[in-house]
């Protein structure tokens, strides 16, 4: 069954066009109604009860919710035209945005992979006891208590919770699973009389606990606190902050569902090899703190990570892929955007992305000021620090003319700022732009100050994983690119450059390259490399002991990049035994100059001979040399019948 629109028109404030929505999204339209949620509500039951609705309402998404339950149905969907195209000083001009927005709408949606997380309300309060025992006074009915105090505070005579005194050295996990060393750990004597005493202070205690409550005063026990979950802080010296720490803090006990943000391939790793480190882009720019070396790969810490996804955007082997929801889901909802405002009329569209706090912004702009252009479509998603150069370009090779990246304050821009530079070198053309800012008003300016421009003529639909939806996109946005694409330091595409007069061919780096960028021969003494599968990960000049490889980002849109050329080879080493071929023929002849005749395990010239024969020959040539090497003791000789008859004194 297919979906219905039900259309209201909020007070006959916005202009509907249901005929030109519906012939370019493929939903039925009802009719325009003016109060769905009030007047007219016994329409919005009716078409809740036949099944496949999606209300055109945001704003009472609650009411018809509720409505639903009360009918004993599943809930409808739900889609916002009038804040993000009817509310709108071009809204005469926004039909092809509202069937874009309306087809997206009821795409199906990407399944969450989630965790369970438990939290019985073991919580910890650390600071001056002044304020944390207060604290301790009004949650100790609601949670089981510790208080860590960082001063010398007398701890009274409750026995409502445990009084320790220390300081933290390490605090590491997140809600549900706190784990603390101590030191200066002092606990209450249980017996003694008079005032309460303390035991002498140890180093080195461990703890456990679901909730950490913050009131120091002190800087953080741990990065990006407030990303961190479980972990409460706030300024001893604010009451008001404090005590809504204490309401915070009784919600956190129970079982939660913990989304599980981003997906890691151990396999496809490039933080290191053969203890040679190389990419460690998502260990610097990781805020929480969640991902951290584990040998050859790195680990995430599925508990601390708060899924802003950095690491995904810088990922260059796309080891780490963000999955709430995966890259195709997104890529998916830009090309339904966009095929569908093209296939209602419309002509360059311009994408807006944003989160919650970009979604607000739109909301205000709409309601009080000019609101968003008719060609500017927004796209909401959870965060925006997770878009990356490939997303951003899959945007313009889908036909979008620009896109724009909404900001929010505490959004995390270090990732941002080398992909888009990235992105614009890769065949952004000054379309792609990052907007921080926090006046509706001045969102509206911007977009509608933006001189247009044009989209490619032919949109194509990029696919697979990051790093191949940027090259398909690249190519479709460098048509008449003649030369491979410079790219700004720390790329994740480019070319292997190898000094052949240094190069020994000891393929060293073939070994430890692990996206298969090098490869040898296993035929000819030769050094091959394949640039579209290298990361730049710089494993292969870390290990060369020759120092003969530097590394050029840059993108080579040609189908050159898809085939193995040769970067170094050399004449091999024929047997002077059995003629077949082995080693490098300069190699062995420098091996010979330096060895022969001068060291001692080739001080004659038979010894010598054998650094010029291959591997059968040389073990062929030592096990018959004078001085056999594998020669054991001369075996005893085989007793027989005969030998004990002879010793026998019976016969």
């Amino acid at each position: 069954m297919s979906k219905s629109l039900i259309l209201c028109n909020c007070l006959g404030t916005q202009a509907l066009d249901p005929s030109a929505v519906s012939a370019a999204s493929g939903l039925s339209c009802s009719k325009v109604h003016t109060a769905l949620c009030g007047a007219e509500l016994d329409a919005a039951a009716h078409a809740i009860k036949s099944g496949d609705a999606v209300i055109a309402c945001q704003q009472q998404r609650m009411t018809f919710e509720t409505l639903a339950e009360d009918l004993g149905v599943d809930a409808p969907g739900f889609v916002d035209l009038r804040d993000r195209a009817g509310w709108s000083e071009q809204a005469e001009h926004a039909a092809p945005k509202m069937a874009a927005l309306a087809a997206e709408a009821v795409l199906p949606g990407s399944p969450a992979n989630t965790v369970d997380v438990s939290s019985e309300g073991v919580c910890l309060i650390i600071g001056r006891g002044e304020v944390a025992f207060d604290l301790a006074d009004q949650l100790k009915t609601a949670l089981t208590l510790t208080v860590l105090t960082t001063d010398a505070a007398e701890p009274g005579w409750t026995r409502d919770y445990d009084i320790i005194r220390g300081r933290v050295r390490q605090l590491t996990g997140a809600l549900g699973g706190f784990e603390l060393r101590l030191d200066a750990l002092q606990q209450i004597e249980p017996g003694g009389r008079g005032a309460p005493t303390f035991t002498d202070p140890q180093d080195g205690a461990r703890s456990r606990c679901d909730i950490i409550i913050d009131v120091t005063g002190q800087p953080a026990l741990v990065p990006a606190p407030q990303k961190r979950e479980g972990y409460l802080k706030a300024d001893p010296g604010d009451p008001r902050a404090v005590a809504a720490l204490a309401i915070e803090a009784v919600q956190l006990v129970g079982t939660f569902e913990k989304p599980l943000y981003v997906r890691l391939e151990e396999s496809l790793c490039a933080h290191s090899r053969a203890g040679q480190e190389g990419c460690r882009n998502c260990l610097d720019i990781c805020p929480t703190g969640a991902i951290s070396p584990a040998g050859d790969h790195v680990a995430i810490d599925p508990m601390v990570c708060a899924g802003c996804g950095s690491c995904a955007a810088l990922c260059p082997s796309t080891a780490i892929t963000y999955d709430d929801p995966p890259v195709s889901h997104l890529l998916l909802r830009m090309q339904t955007l966009a095929r569908t405002y093209r296939a209602a009329g419309g002509e360059a569209p311009r994408l807006l992305l944003h989160d919650a706090h970009g979604a607000e912004m739109i909301r205000l702009a709409a309601r009080f000021g000019r609101g968003l252009p008719a060609d500017v479509i927004p796209l909401d998603v959870q965060v925006v620090s997770g878009i990356g150069h490939a997303e951003m370009l899959a945007a313009l090779a889908h036909g979008f003319a620009e896109v724009d990246v909404l900001l929010a304050p505490r959004t995390e821009r270090d990732a941002l700022d080398r992909e888009l530079e990235l992105a614009e070198a890769l065949g952004g053309g000054g379309r792609l732009r990052l907007l921080d800012l926090e006046d509706p008003d001045a969102l509206s300016e911007v977009l509608y100050e933006s001189a247009p421009r044009a989209a490619i003529a032919e949109p194509v639909l990029p696919l697979g994983n990051r790093r191949q939806i940027a090259r398909l996109a690249a190519q479709t946005l460098n048509t008449d690119a003649d030369a491979p694409l410079a790219l700004p330091p720390g790329a994740p595409y480019g070319a292997v450059l190898v000094n052949t007069d240094a190069c020994t061919l000891c393929l060293s780096c073939v070994s430890l390259c692990p996206s298969g960028a090098l490869i040898d021969n296993p035929d000819l003494p030769q050094l091959r490399f394949q640039e579209d599968a290298c990361l730049q990960c710089g494993l292969c000049s870390n290990i060369c002991p020759e120092n003969a490889i530097a590394l050029k980002p840059q993108m080579d849109l040609s189908d050159a990049a898809l085939t193995q050329r040769v970067l170094n080879e050399e004449e091999p080493f024929a047997c002077i035994e059995c003629g077949s071929l082995f080693g490098v023929k300069s190699t062995i002849d420098r091996i010979m100059e330096k060895l022969a005749g001068v060291h001692p395990m080739f001080a004659s010239s038979e010894q010598a001979r054998m650094i010029q024969m291959c591997d059968d020959c040389r073990v062929n040539a030592q096990f018959h040399s004078e001085n056999n090497p594998f020669a054991g003791k001369t075996p005893p000789r085989v007793r027989t019948t005969d030998d004990y008859f002879s010793k026998r004194r019976d016969h």
